[in-house]
């Protein structure tokens, strides 16, 4: 997997934790937006690193079994999570503004924003991609992604964080079919 396609998968994965970072910012106004931008930035950065090593470690306890259809399992699993993005995105419920930022409400939000992380971990370590690497510059983007969102949530509103999420499901489809082609193609 090369630089291009690393970067596509971190901000596709970082869609998530950035939609939520923009509520928290939303929900914190001006006051302490800061620290806020930091705090979820740790939190989901952290999370995002954390879920493709855990996503690996599961994963290579059955590979033996899937080595053969791995880019169809890689496939199935970024296109699954972009098209659930995609969808979630499109039902149209609003979004609670919630500023609690107590560490039982960040790991959840972490946890939730990172679950298809671990599926992507699973998927990039079935095609052989040095996962450590692309785990600490998932985390990095999402870190920088979730603190720009609570920045921007904070000024702007929320109109962007419905698109994000779209955007990064597109991408993650996107990726996913150039996995399967690619190595349909012999590439």
């Amino acid at each position: 997997m090369g630089f291009v396609e690393l970067l596509l998968t971190a901000v596709g994965l970082s869609a998530d934790a950035f939609s939520v970072a923009v509520c928290k910012g939303l929900a914190c106004g001006r006051k302490n937006r800061t620290g806020l931008a930091l705090l979820c930035g740790l939190w989901f950065g952290f999370f995002q690193f954390l879920m493709p090593l855990i996503g690996v470690f599961l994963g290579s306890r059955f590979i033996q079994y899937i080595a053969k259809y791995d880019h169809w399992v890689a496939f199935c699993l970024l296109a699954g999570i972009g098209a659930n993005m995609i969808r979630e995105s499109l039902k149209g419920g609003e979004e609670q503004l919630d500023s609690r930022t107590d560490p039982g409400t960040m790991l959840l939000l972490a946890i939730a924003t990172s679950i298809d992380a671990m599926a992507v971990g699973l998927g990039l370590g079935l095609l052989g991609v040095s996962i450590f690497t692309s785990a600490v510059f998932i985390g990095v983007c999402t870190f920088i992604l979730s603190a720009a969102g609570v920045l921007l949530g904070s000024k702007v509103g929320e109109r962007f964080s419905g698109r994000a999420q779209i955007a990064g499901g597109v991408i993650l489809i996107i990726l996913g079919l150039r996995i399967l082609i690619s190595h349909l193609m012999g590439a």
